[in-house]
């Protein structure tokens, strides 16, 4: 999220509700990466509908809505705004395409690469109550925050990589991979209110999921520990709990994900370069 649609936002949610419902009519706003894995936060006036390709699209009552583009989305999306005033605005959405790279990863449990049958009643389970979290429609705006890293380190996985474990083809990975020290504070990205912590999942250990309103969700996992409570208020920047190597690893690192209900998006385009963050914390 650039800081001029994190201002705009914050701006709007501050307005009393009768200078918000004063906001012209007709009016469409964009901003965010059309690519694939990027999220878009538009703006319109309020009372305003919203839909992507015929899915509809909560509006709130500052006239803010998301649109998220998946790992393969399409080159071509169609966003219909129905306007307060009964009028109409259609607009193509030309979404980039990108080329992923292969990431091969070899030194994983077997157990883990291929589970047993006796694993696939757990691994349904943490399925599911992910699942759960990932349905939450609610009228929050954590993401007018804007966006931050969680912890800082060294990149080591991309978002859409095609995985190859231990010689075996797997799905691409759904967020970003950032090595750092066991023990180091990870940090919620944005505001937003707890929605999972689960103590020991198959995949992923331990693992936090945040709910920032709309629809987007970040993860968090293989932690170390774990310092937040189910339904807890949480600040950008929050210390949620701790690098770590639980779950599906073979070193101590941060997976950070990021997802629009079911589709995956790229947390990295949500943030600047580490280095410019690591500059701003020092000057403050």
């Amino acid at each position: 999220m650039t800081a001029r649609c994190a201002s705009v936002l914050a701006a709007l949610l501050l307005l009393p509700p009768a200078l918000v419902a004063t906001a012209s009519a007709g009016t469409l706003s964009l901003d965010g990466p059309l690519i694939q894995g990027g999220l878009v936060i538009g703006t319109t006036e309020p009372g305003a509908k919203a839909s992507l390709d015929g899915n509809p699209v909560r509006v709130d009552a500052a006239g803010a809505f998301l649109i998220g583009f998946g790992r393969d989305a399409a080159a071509q999306a169609w966003l219909r705004i129905e306007h307060a005033d009964g009028s109409r605005t259609d607009k193509e959405l030309k979404v980039a395409t990108r080329t992923y790279p292969v990431q091969r990863i070899d030194g994983l449990p077997e157990r883990q690469v291929t589970p047993p049958p006796e694993d696939m009643v757990r691994i349904k389970d943490d399925s599911v109550r992910i699942a759960e979290v990932r349905r939450l429609d609610s009228d929050r705006r954590g993401f007018a925050s804007g966006f931050m890293w969680p912890v800082e380190g060294q990149v080591s996985g991309v978002f859409g990589s095609q995985r190859i474990l231990n010689g075996k083809p797997r799905r691409p990975h759904n967020g970003v991979d950032v090595v750092a020290p066991k023990g180091a504070p990870v940090v919620a990205c944005a505001d937003g209110i707890v929605a999972l912590v689960h103590q020991d999942m198959f995949f992923t250990g331990r693992t936090v999921l945040i709910d920032h309103g709309h629809g987007l969700i970040s993860a968090y996992a293989h932690l170390d520990d774990i310092r937040v409570k189910p339904g807890e208020r949480v600040a950008k920047g929050a210390r949620i709990g701790s690098v770590g190597r639980t779950g599906r690893v073979t070193g101590p690192h941060l997976h950070w994900g990021v997802s629009l209900f079911g589709t995956h998006l790229d947390p990295a385009l949500l943030v600047g370069p580490m280095e410019a963050q690591s500059g701003a914390e020092r000057r403050r």
